[in-house]
């Protein structure tokens, strides 16, 4: 009995996490494109939801939350879903969107597909034969050999996601590398892209007006053909008529510097909003979060660099410390050990969330830039 009330808590909560991340996907994610790939949304969905179910499984077994074997059985049940996900699913179906955006690989994209993923995983199992996970113990396929690959992937991963993290927490939330932006810059700024706007339309209305008296002179018709025609018609024009093709390069030349001048226009803009919630009481408190997580992350890069170096091995982490330096200085009764760990815990579980999303943002602007430049 105690079983299945256990599993139906696992269920609940993957469908919530699934809900979650379908939500996260369509509002956040990809709000700004019209263009909906729903496998893409609910590939998304379920790896959000088995990879929360997996965190949730770490925090219930810290906890002590359900029974050991309920635990055991759904961890196994989602890490073989997870491993399938990310090592069969989802890379068959990247090298499936590739090839189909491809013409000449169109009708037989199913057989590249099937290539791509091929590929990928001889590199995939290659990628174990510089580390000590292989082990004639377990087979090919297994678990084992494939969750050690996987680790070597999320631990690069994750520390390129530090490092990002540790350098974009700092630049978004602290008010020390905000620039100071005024109305004044604004409108200026706002002003030359009308200008420049006016420029585009003057220019076109000209181009307009000279294909219209072309047309009516009956020049339109009477072209010139051939190569030595076409140079002719580009170095020379008739009198009193508008040169069309270096009026086109100007206008088009307005356009990418109107675009430039917008794309600046909004990072002022973006810069301002910034600056007028650092002033809030939750943009102090971020602010305050952004210098402490910097001296946290900054002491944990030196106090690893100083084990490597002298070959010493972390035995109290700065969470830790602090906390024992607290206690002792107060003279207050607190189980050090057991608090530190879950606040080490939520305080690494923050940096890896805030690191993420960090990331997604990013990535994020950059392709609403690229969309917006093309």
């Amino acid at each position: 009995m105690s079983f299945l009330i256990d599993s139906s808590i696992m269920v609940t909560s993957q469908i919530l996490f699934f809900g979650f991340g379908w939500l996260f996907f369509m509002r956040q994610l990809f709000k700004d494109y019209e263009v909906r790939q729903y496998v893409v949304q609910v590939i998304f969905s379920v790896t959000f939801a088995f990879s929360c179910t997996m965190f949730e499984l770490i925090i219930f077994e810290i906890l002590g939350v359900l029974n050991s074997s309920s635990r055991y059985f759904h961890w196994k049940i989602n890490l073989c879903v997870i491993l399938l996900i990310l090592v069969f699913m989802v890379p068959f179906y990247i090298g499936y969107f590739i090839v189909s955006n491809i013409r000449l690989l169109h009708k037989q994209r199913l057989l590249f597909s099937c290539l791509l993923w091929l590929t990928f995983m001889y590199f995939f199992w290659k990628l174990g034969d510089p580390f000590p996970i292989l082990s004639p113990k377990h087979g090919i396929l297994s678990i084992e050999q494939l969750i050690s690959r996987v680790g070597v992937i999320g631990v690069t991963l994750m520390a390129l996601l530090s490092g990002f993290g540790a350098v974009n927490c700092p630049y978004t939330y602290m008010s020390y590398f905000l620039r100071n932006v005024t109305d004044t810059d604004i409108l200026a700024l706002e002003r030359r892209l009308l200008q420049t706007m006016d420029m585009i339309i003057s220019k076109k209305k000209r181009m307009a007006m000279a294909r219209r008296t072309m047309f009516q002179k009956g020049e339109v018709h009477n072209k010139p053909s051939g190569f030595w025609g076409m140079i002719r018609s580009v170095t020379t024009s008739a009198p009193g008529s508008e040169n069309l093709t270096l009026i086109q390069q100007e206008v088009d030349a307005l356009e990418e510097l109107s675009r430039q001048l917008f794309l600046e226009t909004a990072d002022l803009y973006a810069t301002k909003e910034r600056i007028e919630y650092s002033k809030t009481f939750k943009g102090k408190y971020f602010n305050f979060l952004g210098y402490f997580f910097s001296i946290y992350c900054v002491w944990k890069i030196f106090m690893a660099t100083i084990n490597i170096v002298f070959d010493r091995v972390g035995k109290t982490d700065p969470v830790t410390r602090g906390i024992e330096i607290t206690v002792n200085y107060l003279g207050i009764q607190f189980d050090v050990k057991f608090w530190s760990q879950h606040i080490s815990f939520i305080l690494v579980g923050i940096i890896i969330v805030t690191s993420i999303r960090g990331l997604l943002i990013t990535l994020t602007k950059v392709f609403l830039l690229c969309h917006l430049q093309q």
